[in-house]
């Protein structure tokens, strides 16, 4: 990942836009990371990743519950468990 101090952001912004446009950038203030630039695609890629939800039995939506338990008898009635 390139990295750029806030400096020269203020004296080279396209040149470090144009470098985000391929890959991160990081920009840094007294040596040490503070931003990073990225593409909205990168962003979307980084944040749209796993959006693991867990449920008790309890508090299950009915669809959830419904597909837990399709899928416990059917593991039973194959005498896996």
């Amino acid at each position: 990942m390139k990295q750029f101090s806030f400096s020269d952001m203020n004296r080279a912004s396209g040149e470090i836009l144009e470098a985000a446009l391929i890959e991160p950038v990081a920009l840094t203030k007294r040596g040490k990371e503070k931003l990073v630039i990225l593409t909205a695609e990168q962003y979307r890629k980084l944040i749209g990743g796993s959006h693991t939800v867990a449920y008790g039995l309890d508090d299950a939506p009915d669809a959830i519950h419904a597909e837990l338990m399709t899928g416990l008898d059917a593991l039973l009635e194959d005498d896996h468990v």
